[in-house]
Order: C-alpha cells, then sequence, then structure tokens
C-alpha cells in the first residue's frame, strides 16, 4: 500500500488542523499515512515515503524555521526522492499574508530534489491554504488536494488503494 507522509508545523494550531484534514483524507482515499510534527520528523525517513506533503504556518512570507530546517537537513538524500510526489500547505492571519511564498519555497526545495508537484486549476493552485482558522473554503481546497495527491500515487506508482 502507497505511503504517505504529512509533516508540520504549527504554532495556533491552524496549519495542524490542515495536516489532519489533509491526511484523514489520504487515509479515505486508501494510502497509509504518517502524520507528524516537523520536530518528530527525521530528513534522512523521508525517502521511505510515495509522497510527502508538507504544510507551515507563514512568518514573513516564507516557512518557519522549523520547516526549513527539516528541508536543510533533506540534503542527505539529494536524489533518493527523485519521482516522490510532493505538496504543500500554508496558513496565515490575513489575506495575502505571504501563504503562496510559503508554498512556492517549500514546492521549490521539493523540485529540487526531482520531486513531482501537481498544481490545481480551481482555488487554490499551488496548494490549500487557510487564513486564520480552517473555514469552508480551505477544507475544500485541502480535500480536493488530498485527493489529487491520492490519484497521483496511484497514476505514478500503480498502486491500488483500497
Amino acid at each position: 500500500m502507497a505511503q504517505a507522509l504529512v509533516c508540520f508545523y504549527s504554532q495556533s494550531g491552524n496549519t495542524e488542523k490542515m495536516a489532519h484534514l489533509i491526511a484523514d483524507v489520504l487515509k479515505e482515499e486508501g494510502l497509509t499515512v504518517d502524520l507528524k510534527s516537523v520536530e518528530n520528523t527525521r530528513a534522512e525517513t523521508l525517502h521511505e515515503y510515495d509522497a510527502i506533503v508538507i504544510g507551515s504556518p507563514t512568518y514573513y512570507g516564507t516557512m518557519s524555521w522549523q520547516v526549513k530546517k527539516l528541508l536543510d537537513e533533506s540534503v542527505v538524500l539529494h536524489g533518493r526522492l527523485k519521482g516522490k510526489i510532493g505538496g504543500a500547505f500554508s496558513s496565515s492571519a490575513n489575506i495575502a499574508g505571504g501563504n503562496e511564498t510559503t508554498i512556492l519555497d517549500i514546492i521549490d526545495a521539493m523540485l529540487i530534489h526531482g520531486m513531482i508537484v501537481q498544481g490545481e486549476p480551481i482555488g487554490d493552485h499551488y496548494g490549500p491554504v487557510a487564513i486564520g482558522s480552517l473555514d469552508e473554503r480551505a477544507r475544500a481546497c485541502g480535500t480536493r488536494f488530498a485527493k489529487n495527491i491520492a490519484a497521483l500515487v496511484q497514476k505514478l506508482y500503480g498502486k491500488r488503494h483500497g
């Protein structure tokens, strides 16, 4: 069965709520999911997953230092994440608070690893975002995002889930 990691940093709890939503949908779609805070995620283990989804609050238009630390430490796997599926999500306090730049910074690291990232033509194009608490719009985007990740795992790895 396909393995997914949903890891996150959350100070206020909003990013953690998003992580739980995404992990729950991935499980409903048949993937085995590890849900971990970045503090409990070791970079050396990232290659064990078919899909890696990372969430961060937005601080000054970019990811938290805890998420950046994990990505910096992932250099030990350079080349070993090629072909893995990646995705990112974020939360911030304000509209135009830097959610997209945060997600793009995480995706940049994934692309350098050779990972595959799917965009979204509807809603949040780069990955789901929440402005403050997790509202219905953010839930819908997060659900669609997780379903897309699960479908991509099935397409690329041929792993039937369920």
